[in-house]
């Protein structure tokens, strides 16, 4: 008999993020006490590594700065050699709340969905884009809303619930690209026979490091978040790769 699932795992992608990463963590073992903590230090030059294994988590560490999409690879790799039921990912600077990871899970459990995205713009919070980045946020959130069969108002959280199905596809999948991690994981979901769906969360301000705003960073944000849509809907599908 296989053994029974491990608790979910908590992944964290983090790169120099010493300022934050105990803070996120120690906030994570208080509310959800049940489930396992991973930081995956990616590059980091700093003491991400060591503050985060003194505050309690499993740390795995890659040797190059292979940004979020590269981390969270890694992260869902272990995830699915350990036998994880369920993994959700985790900013690194404290923007995501854990406390609302048992909505996501409760959200997963009414739904079925294999992959449940936190979302910032679904009628809870406060939290606010302006100009040409939530342009393209509401760009991107239609055409991938048909692409999933899913109404979808934020499809570049990175707070996002994964279960057993989702895990093993990324795994293996998982784009490494500047906002493939997003938006194109939520493609590759889809034409996998996945089921996506969204709930909404509050999200907070970065508790530390520098955010991407302005208007130079926006027009950039714009470019790069249609570019990868068009990779992604031209790119062949992963069953498909062997014909």
């Amino acid at each position: 008999m296989p053994p029974a699932p491990a608790p979910l795992l908590a992944i964290i992608p983090a790169w120099n993020e010493e300022q934050t990463i105990s803070a996120v963590i120690a906030e994570l073992h208080e509310k959800t006490p049940w489930a396992d903590v991973l930081v995956v230090s990616d590059g980091s030059t700093d003491a991400t590594s060591a503050v985060a294994r003194a505050a309690g988590a499993e740390v795995l560490e890659l040797p190059l700065n292979l940004g979020v999409g590269g981390a969270m690879r890694a992260g869902y790799k272990y995830a699915a050699r350990r036998g994880y039921a369920a993994a959700v990912q985790v900013d690194a600077d404290g923007q995501h709340n854990p406390g609302e990871i048992e909505r996501l899970l409760a959200t997963q459990a009414e739904t079925g969905a294999n992959l449940v995205i936190g979302a910032r713009f679904a009628g809870t919070g406060s939290y606010e884009a302006r100009g040409p980045r939530r342009w393209a946020m509401r760009a991107l959130a239609a055409s991938l809303s048909r692409v999933t069969h899913a109404r979808l108002t934020d499809v570049t959280s990175g707070f996002k619930l994964s279960d057993r199905q989702a895990i093993e596809l990324f795994a293996e999948n998982y784009p490494a690209e500047y906002l493939g991690d997003t938006v194109e994981a939520l493609v590759i979901a889809s034409r996998s026979g996945l089921t996506v769906t969204q709930v909404g969360v509050e999200m907070r301000q970065r508790a530390g490091g520098t955010p991407s705003h302005g208007p130079i960073k926006s027009a950039v944000f714009l470019a790069r978040a249609v570019l990868a849509l068009v990779v992604a809907l031209t790119r062949p599908s992963a069953d498909r790769k062997g014909d």
